[in-house]
């Protein structure tokens, strides 16, 4: 029996990505018990956890999701997380700030106040990739926008992660010409 989720594909899921970033933002998740942070990945893995719980025949129908998150609530997500860490030789003590991030950072600035009207996934991807993401473990893109946040001229729109200096700097070469964060004013077209 197979079954399938579709999910909302218009922005990355929560805000990090890349190896390193994106398993601190899960580790946060789990050690908060889903408090801290985004909630768009909270409630994607609960949805995900809650078909499995469904498909096993550990919740009816339709409460897969809410058993999903109070076992994240609880600490029970995180305790078997790290159980299966501890299983595959890992350091059952791991915190988010031990996993290491690449110390080469750019930060790309929002030129003008606004609303984030779009996020391109295909940018952040291509960024991300030019930082040296995936094979370089601390590279990749962290988000500090979703799309309809108020942003003012100056706020960081996104951040890059590198290992090199090289990497750094081909990916800010392809953040200031792809724009994977667009922040438009009241006026979002303009005709004529």
């Amino acid at each position: 029996h197979v079954e399938v989720a579709i999910s909302y594909g218009g922005q990355p899921v929560g805000r990090a990505v890349g190896p390193a970033l994106e398993a601190r933002e899960a580790l946060i998740a789990l050690e908060s018990g889903g408090k801290k942070g985004p909630g768009s990945l909270v409630k994607k893995a609960t949805a995900i956890a809650g078909m499995l719980l469904e498909m096993g025949g550990v919740a009816q129908p339709g409460y897969g999701d809410s058993l999903a998150l109070e076992a994240l609530s609880t600490g029970k997500a995180h305790e078997k997380f790290l159980e299966i860490v501890e299983g595959q030789g890992g350091d059952r003590n791991v915190k988010p700030d031990d996993l290491p991030i690449g110390d080469k950072r750019f930060v790309l600035r929002s030129p003008v106040d606004g609303y984030a009207t779009r996020i391109s996934n295909e940018a952040i991807r291509r960024i991300a990739r030019a930082a040296g993401c995936p094979e370089d473990k601390g590279a990749g893109v962290y988000l500090h926008v979703k799309r309809g946040m108020k942003v003012n001229a100056g706020d960081p729109l996104i951040e890059i992660y590198a290992e090199s200096e090289s990497e750094l700097e081909r990916a800010i070469e392809l953040a200031k010409k792809l724009v994977p964060v667009r922040v438009e004013g009241m006026v979002l077209e303009r005709l004529g």
